[in-house]
């Protein structure tokens, strides 16, 4: 199969990463009008200049991103509503950067943003689709903890990975997590508390699972003349790929759709995993981590916790992971859990990630898992970025 076209001329830049609050009486609409203003503010845009706006939100109903450029004040020529969830940055970058590309467009905001107010998850839950509420709750079975714990058990048994595997990944993110400004997380974490944290879903404990809060996430994708006539920093997309319902046959997800483009991938971006100078992997919970790093190439199926063992995964180490903390330390703030590895690695390719900076980082792997419809993620992405 022919490679994708180059996205030749396109660049993405002004990450903006609004931050988190635990608990907010806000609504989504102002998480994502915020980060929209700083993005804007940053390539000294006017809102009524922007042309493009795409938009991921699960909390943002009664109203679409239709509704929202009414609330907002914009008429953009181009827009897009991105309902994938962990995948959402991605698929987001990839759609923007061929608009722009093609010439429908000249500037897209891409913006994720959620609200969490005391109730927001449980409502957020209960409607999620309509195969949870007619497959999974009738039988009191629901909600992402309970499926991962299902899938994490089955991969400890199928490849011989334990709790302390899974919590060298956590106690790395949170030790990037403690130099992340907007980190919700900001303690240290060792091993032994990670192993004797209180159970939630066997095997899943408390530091297995992501913290919902509210916060939004933000990027701009345009024409490379018109990064470098603002005198904006700007990464190169290398290549992207992104793949839904992949593996439907598959008894119990340990495999994702990145297996199935990967070749894709790498072949646009003309390099291989051993390139890579930091992979931010979607990590709502450590097996998930570890799945995205074997399906995109860096061991086996299966091996990544023999992978991993060998490995500093912090962002000083031989493998810098989740440079920022990833969800697991600076927190989930809905959709824009979608965002926050695509806009850690822009400001990384970029020399823009301050206390998590990784020396060089020229070339970064983003990859983007979503929708889990309890019984399987259903949308995998993946982006390769690369310094201008």
């Amino acid at each position: 199969m022919a490679l994708p076209l180059p996205y030749d001329g396109v660049v993405v830049t002004a990450p903006v990463s609004i931050p988190y609050a635990r608990y907010s009486i806000e609504t989504a609409h102002f998480w994502i009008a915020t980060a929209l203003r700083e993005t804007l503010k940053v390539a000294g845009i006017k809102p009524a200049e922007l042309d493009g706006f795409s938009v991921a939100s699960f909390t943002l109903f009664p109203d679409s991103p239709v509704a929202l450029t009414q609330h907002l004040g914009l008429s953009p020529r181009w827009l897009d509503s991105i309902p994938m969830g962990g995948a959402s940055g991605v698929v987001a970058l990839r759609r923007a950067a061929r608009a722009v590309q093609c010439g429908d467009v000249d500037v897209v905001a891409c913006v994720a943003g959620d609200t969490n107010q005391i109730d927001s998850f449980r409502t957020l839950l209960s409607g999620f689709s309509r195969f949870a509420m007619d497959a999974s709750y009738p039988y009191g079975y629901g909600g992402p903890n309970a499926n991962f714990a299902l899938l994490t058990d089955r991969y400890m048994h199928e490849y011989g990975a334990t709790r302390a595997d899974f919590g060298r990944i956590c106690v790395a993110q949170r030790d990037n997590a403690l130099n992340y400004r907007h980190a919700i997380m900001k303690k240290p974490l060792t091993l032994e508390q990670y192993l004797e944290a209180r159970p939630i879903a066997d095997p899943l404990a408390l530091f297995d699972c992501v913290m919902p809060c509210a916060g939004s996430e933000a990027f701009l994708v345009m024409r490379e003349e018109n990064a470098v006539k603002r005198g904006l920093p700007f990464a190169r997309i290398a290549g992207t790929i992104e793949r839904h319902n992949a593996h439907a046959a598959d008894p119990i997800q340990l495999r994702g759709g990145w297996t199935v483009d990967i070749d894709t991938l790498y072949g646009m971006a003309g390099c291989d995993p051993a390139d890579m100078d930091l992979v931010n992997t979607y990590d709502d919970y450590p097996v998930i981590s570890m799945m995205q790093i074997e399906d995109l190439g860096f061991c086996g199926k299966g091996q990544a916790a023999d992978f991993l063992r060998d490995k500093d995964m912090t962002t000083g180490g031989d493998f810098p992971h989740n440079t920022n903390g990833g969800q697991l330390s600076a927190g989930q703030a809905g959709a824009a859990g979608g965002f926050i590895g695509l806009v850690e690695g822009i400001r990384q390719v970029t020399g823009q990630a301050a206390g998590t900076q990784v020396a060089d980082a020229r070339r970064a792997l983003i990859s983007g898992f979503g929708m889990i419809n309890y019984d399987r993620g259903v949308c995998s992405a993946a982006a390769i970025l690369e310094a201008a």
